[in-house]
């Protein structure tokens, strides 16, 4: 049974076709990749999966229901649980104080009752307080539990975004780029863990990622997006080989794009000049056409006048600044005045 069903979606920003058509389908227990070069789309289609975008066309469809145009707010209560490509969190907030606030849909008290602290109030903060300690202990990240988000490094940080979206009890669970950040080691410890999250809470899973080692070992279904269009999708095995594919991720060109071309004359007399200064033999030149000479002008003695030699002008000089005047005016001595001058 699919989870989460998506059918022909599309959305433009102004002149840029950001998705056209996308189709993909998330079945129950399913850990579903989706992966693509940057700008291909990926988050894009996270987006109008949850409802931050509204799509031009296409329909998001979870257990039956359609859900295109509803709010994040109110799919995350139906059991959408998201974590983000930039980590979304309170930084100056402890990593507890960050797991009871993603549970706040779950305190089952008003503000009222908060402000005052009612008995109901103390008794839901100590299970949401409990609930968020075991998701520590259970992402290993006990040791940051009373220390501000905003100190630590950006893989806890996007360890500890996971915990948080686990806080919500999702019923399907979208993660953008978990690993970013991660060393090798540890984003094969992250991949063991969403093993055992979905053995142990039967969580659905959608996941974008670029460690595609990672994706090819926990995955059971890949789409693979370029430029806002599925370009493959299937097992990881056949993913892993398809030639469009390796094309998209290595830069290369469309195997059918490059059935389609042609070399041309020019192209094969450059190959041929290389290959001949590769095995050090001259090519041989093309024939030149000859050059029609000019026939030879009547006998005139008639000597034409030649043009004078243009003159060269004479070099420029500079003119003296203002300042270079007033310090040559001083340096002038003054003639000394007589009485005789005077009378």
């Amino acid at each position: 049974m699919s989870v989460l069903e998506v059918r022909d979606l599309s959305i433009r920003f102004g002149g840029l076709q950001a998705l056209e058509g996308l189709n993909l389908d998330v079945n129950e227990f399913e850990i579903v990749g989706l992966i693509g070069p940057n700008g291909a789309g990926k988050t894009t289609a996270f987006n109008c999966i949850t409802g931050f975008y509204k799509p031009n066309g296409g329909t998001v469809t979870y257990r039956g229901r359609d859900v295109t145009k509803t709010p994040p707010h109110v799919k995350a209560a139906m059991g959408f649980g998201r974590t983000f490509q930039n980590v979304g969190m309170v930084k100056s907030a402890t990593a507890l104080e960050n797991l009871r606030t993603a549970q706040h849909a779950k305190a089952g008290y008003d503000v009222f009752s908060g402000l005052i602290g009612t008995g109901a109030s103390v008794r839901a903060e100590k299970k949401l307080t409990d609930k968020a300690d075991a998701i520590l202990d259970l992402l290993d990240l006990t040791a940051i539990r009373d220390k501000r988000v905003g100190g630590q490094s950006y893989g806890t940080l996007k360890l500890l975004e996971l915990g948080c979206a686990l806080a919500t009890d999702p019923d399907v669970l979208l993660l953008d780029e978990p690993t970013s950040g991660m060393g090798p080691d540890e984003s094969d410890e992250l991949g063991e863990r969403l093993l055992l999250l979905r053995k142990e809470f039967g969580l659905t899973i959608l996941v974008i990622e670029h460690h595609v080692p990672l994706v090819l070992r926990v995955c059971d279904h890949v789409y693979v997006l370029n430029f806002g269009r599925l370009l493959a999708e299937g097992e990881p095995s056949f993913i892993q080989t398809h030639p469009e594919v390796v094309a998209a991720y290595l830069g290369g060109e469309d195997p059918e794009a490059l059935a389609a071309t042609h070399e041309t004359a020019e192209d094969a007399e450059l190959d041929a000049q290389l290959e001949a200064r590769v095995h050090g033999v001259t090519a041989t030149p093309a024939p030149e056409e000859p050059v029609a000479e000019d026939e030879p002008l009547d006998d005139d003695t008639t000597e034409l006048p030649v043009a004078p030699k243009a003159k060269r002008a004479a070099p420029r000089t500079r003119g003296k600044t203002a300042a270079e005047q007033r310090e040559a005016k001083a340096a002038t001595p003054r003639p000394r005045r007589t009485k005789k001058d005077a009378t």
